[in-house]
């Protein structure tokens, strides 16, 4: 991960107008190390609730054959990717799209090779989730294209960590229509798509990383 040193350094330091997230920062470069093995090598990616844009700008520059199109529904993000974009001055990585899962007359006509959706599906109602859904098998090509999930996720056969629990616990206080998700349950909502679930990778600090697969 030496390639990814500079990278890591430039989050931590956000350009004016530009939020930064410690937990994109640290996660970054684990997501990433994925991302290389599965998506390919050239083509288009869609990346759903960009947030800060941080991860935008680290996996545009580390994947320089994809054209990479972050989005978001909030104003806030969008000009906060639109500053990480600017400072890196990636000819690969697109302006955000103002997109929202809930919303198809957002949604882009275009084809993708790819969709990464990272911590959104437990910070928003199921319903966002189902509108996930519908998008990825809308724009993926059939057969092979991806959908990438990461975050933390509930899981019949694995008992939930404490961090997670506590975690869990906290969104429904704020809101009773967030929550980890039932990794069963979201797999049942993908095949109503399309869309198989191909891999399941464990990662830092208690989330994961699902990868869907377009049949």
């Amino acid at each position: 991960m030496d390639t990814l040193d500079p990278i890591q350094t430039a989050l931590h330091e956000a350009p004016p107008g530009a939020l930064a997230s410690p937990a994109a920062a640290r996660n970054a470069g684990p997501i990433l190390d994925v991302l290389r093995a599965h998506l390919p090598g050239k083509g288009r990616v869609l990346e759903i609730a960009a947030g800060s844009g941080q991860h935008a700008a680290v996996f545009a520059a580390a994947l320089p054959g994809l054209e990479w199109t972050p989005s978001d529904p909030s104003p806030q993000a969008r000009a906060s990717i639109a500053a990480w974009a600017e400072a890196a001055a990636l000819g690969n990585l697109r302006p955000p799209l103002a997109l929202d899962v809930l919303d198809e007359t957002t949604w882009p006509t275009e084809p993708v090779q790819a969709v990464v959706c990272a911590n959104m599906t437990h910070i928003s109602p199921w319903s966002a989730t189902e509108g996930l859904m519908r998008l990825a098998g809308r724009l993926l090509p059939r057969p092979g294209g991806l959908l990438v999930l990461y975050g933390p996720y509930r899981e019949a056969e694995t008992p939930l960590a404490p961090s997670n629990a506590a975690f869990d616990a906290e969104l429904k206080a704020r809101n009773p229509a967030w929550g980890l998700r039932d990794r069963a349950e979201v797999e049942t909502l993908a095949r109503t798509e399309g869309l198989s679930l191909t891999a399941r990778i464990e990662m830092p600090a208690n989330n994961l990383m699902l990868l869907f697969r377009r049949t």
